[in-house]
């Protein structure tokens, strides 16, 4: 699937976009429906929307990847712990 691998690859990048929306940090909570949101915020600012049913199914796929590499450690169905440390966010530039 091309855009799990567009997450795979910008994984700093879109930690550091979804850090600028929610409280994340090393051994903080992440919970399934803020990775959500943030995967369709992501690319919308690409301007690839996909909707939402896609991005639940590469919000699976991208946790369980994360997972399996020692980033996330689960807690529940629905909530993780973040295992990395992130940088400070990206902010957008507003000006024209």
């Amino acid at each position: 699937m091309k855009n799990l691998e567009i997450l795979k690859s910008n994984q700093d990048i879109f930690f550091k976009f979804m850090k600028a929306k929610y409280p994340l940090f090393y051994n903080s909570n992440l919970f399934f429906r803020d990775m959500l949101y943030t995967i369709r915020s992501f690319f919308e600012k690409k301007n690839s929307s996909i909707s939402y049913s896609s991005a639940e199914k590469l919000a699976t796929e991208f946790i369980n990847y994360l997972v399996e590499k020692g980033d996330l450690i689960k807690l529940d169905d629905n909530s993780w712990k973040v295992n990395f440390l992130i940088e400070k966010p990206v902010i957008e530039n507003t000006e024209a």
